[in-house]
């Protein structure tokens, strides 16, 4: 389904709940991974992806295109996930960089967010001592397999810099492995 069909529909009152019909379809799976990938927990993410489009239901008549819709889809995502996690922050008056990462960690294996893969459990622990916004170019690059030209677009960040922090992800995430085996 071409994103502009999708925004033609949903310009028409009449089609307006088959296009946001055929947008969930097309993208709520990519968008909810985006976000259980930032908040870890299931239900957290189930309440963010809610609220993501809800504000796309909303704002969708105004959406423009002068960027791609997944684009913009991405750009509400990654702000309710940091919006999200601010208000976490808050509430439990930690940094995400003490507390709440060692609880993010331990809910990550008691929780459903895994099927049992060590390796994978393991990345996902090593993203969690990742600055925010390092957390969030890797992800987008290495889980959402999204270009840089993409991400810049949806953070509003250059390429070099995006670069940058992703190198530095890696290293970080490299560094993670080899110390804790």
């Amino acid at each position: 389904m071409e994103d502009t069909l999708i925004i033609s529909k949903f310009a028409d009152e009449a089609t307006r709940e088959e296009a946001f019909g055929l947008l969930l379809k097309k993208y709520q799976q990519k968008i909810y991974w985006h976000v259980r990938r930032m908040v870890i927990d299931h239900d957290d993410a189930d309440d963010v992806v809610q609220d993501i489009f809800i504000k796309v239901w909303r704002n969708l008549g105004n959406f423009r295109e002068d960027s791609q819709l997944y684009t913009w889809l991405y750009r509400i995502a990654t702000n309710e996930c940091i919006t999200f996690l601010n208000k976490k922050k808050q509430k439990q008056n930690v940094s995400l960089d003490d507390g709440t990462s060692a609880y993010l960690a331990e809910s990550l294996s008691d929780g459903s967010y895994f099927n049992g893969d060590k390796a994978q459990l393991k990345l996902q622990q090593a993203l969690l001592t990742l600055p925010e916004k390092q957390k969030l170019v890797f992800n987008m690059k290495y889980f959402d397999d999204m270009k840089y030209e993409e991400i810049s677009d949806v953070l509003g960040t250059s390429v070099g810099a995006l670069k940058a922090s992703y190198h530095l992800a890696v290293k970080k995430i490299e560094h993670f492995f080899h110390t804790h085996d």
